[in-house]
């Protein structure tokens, strides 16, 4: 796969989310970019594979920017928590996070991203996947309820965040810390450095 052709600068860079963590690991890496929300229906379905959903999500997103935005370079990514096969998305409401936690508790899970990297003006088409692991401590439902009084949990897959208050639940993790946060920061840079964004 070749980078977008240019005799100026890099094309501009269009991050297609909505979600303020993945602004902030984006913008560590030190490239200029905007936000565009894309405007589509995420694929929510938890019998899908998770790995499978990520993917399409991105994928969505990045295409549904990339059409109205061609000469950018479009970014999009989705995230999930899945155990046993079955994806954790974001709850609809506290009840659900509470069950999300227990089910949660004590075991070993895998957060997975998949990201989608469009340029439409060179027919760039990027799909990549990044799998980390995070395991749980045994949570009692005093533990459970100090998290959910600390942190919103809402718009979050899995109804945690890691960087929120993580020694209260999470053990240990393996693999990438951003990639838990929302954006696996490694392979943005790798892509980033693949299109003459960064050196």
């Amino acid at each position: 796969m070749s980078a977008p052709a240019s005799c100026n600068a890099p094309a501009p860079v269009i991050l297609a989310s909505a979600s303020p963590r993945r602004r902030e690991l984006l913008g560590q890496l030190g490239v200029a970019f905007e936000v565009v929300v894309a405007q589509i229906v995420e694929h929510e379905d938890p019998a899908t594979d998770p790995r499978v959903m990520v993917a399409h999500n991105a994928a969505l997103k990045a295409d549904w920017v990339a059409a109205r935005h061609p000469e950018s370079l479009v970014i999009g990514a989705d995230t999930t928590v899945f155990i046993d096969g079955h994806a954790l998305n974001k709850p609809a409401d506290l009840d659900e996070a509470r069950a999300m936690l227990r089910r949660l508790s004590g075991q070993t899970h895998t957060v997975f991203t998949g990201l989608a990297v469009r340029h439409r003006a060179t027919g760039l088409q990027i799909d990549e996947g990044v799998a980390s692991e995070v395991t749980f401590k045994r949570l009692d439902g005093a533990t459970i309820e100090t998290y959910l009084s600390r942190v919103h949990v809402l718009d979050k897959a899995g109804a945690y965040a890691i960087q929120e208050h993580g020694e209260l639940i999470v053990a240990g993790w393996t693999g990438s810390w951003t990639n838990i946060v929302g954006l696996p920061v490694e392979t943005m840079k790798q892509i980033l450095t693949q299109t003459g964004h960064l050196r």
